[in-house]
């Protein structure tokens, strides 16, 4: 039997809503230890193996984000990350990754690997791998920090100076450089360039948060409602030396795309 005639049988829905659920990446695919998502409603199963859906209509319905191609090198592809759109899926669906996003708009059209996360609510340059060695070499060089990352975040405040931010977080150790600050007219808000050191979770977010500066629109480390702007955190630069072709690679965003009260 194939897939789609095993999920007919077994729960309500059509074959039409199905093939939906199925291409959003809500069906997976077990054998012995590997389970995988399947989206070929015609794939073919044997005895022994297991099939799964995970249904939330939440997660199904929810609007897909447009990501923008910044440049496409062959074994990876650089994208700006809109906020509110996912760096990776759940169980329940990849439809709204950026991952999936790239793996379905790219031309050629070739297989996605994520090899760094953007929060949610973050927006900026992220890297999609598009083989398993390509994924590979750049993991490790992230987890290396062998790839410098550079931020914008605007601010409440205005820091009187540069400084790094030399504070641990869940007891491991993690450094923020403010490089720069311009104030903002008018305002008693600052736009700051940063670069992280080490990559801890919402390190950017919650350093700023404890020396007084916390980002515009951080519901969690901020002052920000549930009704204010998007969080104001940018990742706008990355530089490294490229393992493929050993050449100096600079992707900088715009600053258009810039963190902005508007």
């Amino acid at each position: 039997m194939t897939a789609i005639d095993i999920l007919a049988e077994h729960t309500d829905f059509s074959r039409q809503k199905i093939k939906q659920i199925m291409q959003k990446g809500a069906v997976w695919l077990t054998q012995g230890q590997s389970t995988r998502r399947i989206r070929r409603a015609s794939k073919k199963l044997r005895t022994g193996q297991t099939l799964h859906l995970y249904y939330d209509a939440h997660i199904l319905q929810q609007t897909d984000f447009s990501a923008h191609l910044i440049a496409d090198e062959g074994d990876y592809s650089v994208w700006f990350k809109p906020s509110g759109m996912l760096s990776q899926g759940s169980k329940y669906g990849d439809h709204g990754a950026i991952y999936r996003w790239a793996e379905t708009h790219l031309q050629p059209q070739r297989n996605a690997f994520l090899v760094h996360r953007l929060d949610k609510a973050t927006s900026g340059l992220i890297i999609i791998a598009h083989s398993k060695n390509a994924a590979a070499a750049l993991s490790k060089m992230f987890s290396e920090r062998a790839i410098d990352k550079y931020y914008k975040a605007l601010v409440e405040g205005i820091p009187q100076s540069p400084i790094t931010i030399n504070e641990p977080l869940e007891n491991k150790k993690a450094i923020t450089k403010i490089l720069s600050i311009e104030t903002i007219n008018h305002t008693e808000h600052s736009l700051l360039d940063i670069q992280i050191l080490t990559g801890r979770k919402h390190q950017i977010r919650q350093h700023l948060s404890h020396i007084g500066h916390p980002i515009i629109g951080d519901r969690l480390y901020g002052n920000a409602k549930s009704d204010s702007i998007d969080l104001c955190l940018t990742a706008y630069k990355i530089i490294f030396m490229s393992p493929f072709d050993k050449q100096e690679k600079h992707y900088e965003l715009e600053s258009e795309f810039y963190p902005s009260l508007l």
